[in-house]
């Protein structure tokens, strides 16, 4: 499948889940493979339910991205502070599951990755449909503070997608992908569950859409 997509141009990177209930280490090895011969970047949901160490395997392959991360440990972290590879945490399915241990946040900011949000939205384990609420939830489920909230679901989830020279953060040159919410603070979009949408939504600096 990698060659055919990569050939049609169909995709940017290859993710895939190490776990004991997915792929494990030395299949993802093989896919990670594939993707670099065929010049596709990479990314990893790791550690999620055991510690199989794929945050390590996925630094050494610099993958943009290692999502989940509960069972994370500190070699881990330092590699994947290393690589540069962004911290992706997802409270939906940490939420939906009802998990228990929570992702070592304390040990992503000591050793400086950054940590970014997503909502994982799929319907088996994260139905979650509001970036908002995913950071409403990584603020108070993992103790993230808003600043950080608002960070992961900006410009380091630009960056965990490769994108960062163009989304991200409000910068000449880059792309004006705006939403302008009716709030005193910044706090608020991670404070309030169920925030309504934004008074305007601005693509490529474009407000009429």
């Amino acid at each position: 499948m990698i060659p055919a997509v990569a050939r049609a141009g169909l995709a940017e990177a290859v993710d895939v889940y190490c776990d004991t209930i997915a792929f494990t280490p030395d299949e993802v090895e093989q896919v990670f493979a594939s993707a670099a011969r065929h010049g596709l970047r990479v990314k990893i949901h790791a550690e999620q339910l055991s510690n199989q160490h794929g945050a390590e395997l996925g630094a050494r392959h610099k993958a943009l991205s290692a999502d989940h991360l509960e069972h994370l440990d500190e070699a881990g972290a330092k590699a994947m502070a290393e690589a540069g590879t962004v911290a992706v945490l997802l409270p939906g399915a940490f939420y939906a599951l009802q998990e228990t241990k929570k992702p070592p946040v304390q040990l992503l900011r000591d050793q400086g990755v950054p940590i970014g949000i997503a909502t994982d939205c799929n319907p088996g384990t994260s139905p979650l449909l509001s970036p908002t609420l995913a950071m409403s939830m990584a603020c108070t489920l993992f103790g993230l503070t808003p600043e950080e909230a608002l960070a992961g679901m900006t410009v380091n989830a630009a960056r965990a997608l490769g994108l960062e020279k163009e989304v991200g953060t409000i910068a000449a040159g880059k792309a004006a992908d705006l939403c302008v919410w009716r709030i005193e603070n910044l706090a608020e979009l991670g404070y309030w569950i169920g925030l309504p949408g934004p008074e305007r939504r601005i693509y490529a600096g474009d407000d009429t859409l």
